[in-house]
């Protein structure tokens, strides 16, 4: 899980959030409404939104997924991975009593697949 977020608003001009992802080489961000997870903005979302010709005043609402899954710091990677295959996505945020802690990516879960499949002694 990672802990170092980057968070945005929802009226955030679109190409700006992007911007940053780039910046910050991630591939989501949490939306936030105040201290709330309001959605979840992902590459794919702004890949569909250049797609089907992203308008000039487009922002973060227009093409994140509101409410998005969540899992609590305290359910296994298992779990996690469950959510994520069956859903179909790849970024699943981390909330603890209402508050977001963090993010868990498919990246995160292959790291912990391959090192327990790494050969000993190497």
């Amino acid at each position: 899980m990672s802990r170092d977020l980057l968070t945005v608003e929802t009226g955030l001009p679109l190409a700006e959030v992007a911007a940053q992802m780039v910046a910050r080489e991630v591939g989501a961000v949490l939306v936030l409404d105040g201290s709330a997870l309001a959605g979840i903005l992902t590459e794919r979302d702004v890949l569909r939104a250049v797609a089907r010709g992203i308008r000039e005043d487009a922002v973060v609402s227009d093409w994140m997924t509101a409410d998005p899954e969540t899992i609590e710091p305290d359910e296994t990677t298992d779990h996690a991975a469950t959510l994520m295959m069956h859903g179909g996505f790849r970024h699943l945020p981390v909330v603890e009593r209402g508050e977001v802690v963090g993010i868990v990516s498919i990246r995160d879960l292959m790291r912990l697949v391959l090192a327990d499949s790494a050969p000993r002694g190497v």
